[in-house]
């Protein structure tokens, strides 16, 4: 069993890519046998493609966060996914309607819904404070938050190891 990391971000909108920046960083040391690094990028369907294989025990997933925290806070939550069961056939067609699943909580809706969404899922955010700006690179803030969040990630994917 595998603990999947994915690493979802835009390069090219400034600090949205930091998720894409801390997967480098850890594919570029040495990882647990057990962890598996996804750049998923803005294409949330390819972490629902890797969910559907099977053999994943836990999901981390490592994106940029708007949580009116200070810029270059790391934190560790359980996201809410929504159940696209609880809606009616028409909004229930509406949401699973966008084959890009570019958002996290979309893919993640996906995933749920087809069945394939590790119990354990956690979502490791970086709060940015520039996601908007057409430009390649993250701000300095959010640059000093990479080893902090990959240090984080290590920390869960040592938790998580026993169970894969």
């Amino acid at each position: 069993m595998t603990v999947l990391v994915a690493c979802f971000g835009n390069v090219l909108r400034a600090d949205d890519g930091v998720g894409v920046v801390i997967g480098e960083q850890l594919l570029s040391g040495p990882l647990p046998d057990v962890a598996r690094v996804l750049e998923v990028g803005i294409g949330g369907l390819r972490l629902v493609q890797e969910l559907l294989a099977g053999g994943i025990h836990a999901l981390l997933v490592v994106d940029a966060v708007d949580l009116g925290r200070h810029p270059g806070s790391v934190m560790v939550q359980v996201p809410e996914v929504l159940d696209v069961q609880t809606l009616g056939p028409d909004a229930r067609r509406d949401a699973l309607a966008d084959m890009h699943l570019a958002t996290p909580s979309r893919a993640l809706m996906m995933a749920r819904a087809l069945g394939v969404l590790p119990e354990v899922t956690l979502v490791v955010g970086v709060q940015t404070q520039d996601t908007d700006e057409p430009r390649h690179g993250l701000s300095a803030t959010t640059a000093r938050a990479v080893p902090v969040a990959v240090a984080q990630i290590m920390t869960l994917l040592a938790e998580h190891a026993d169970g894969a």
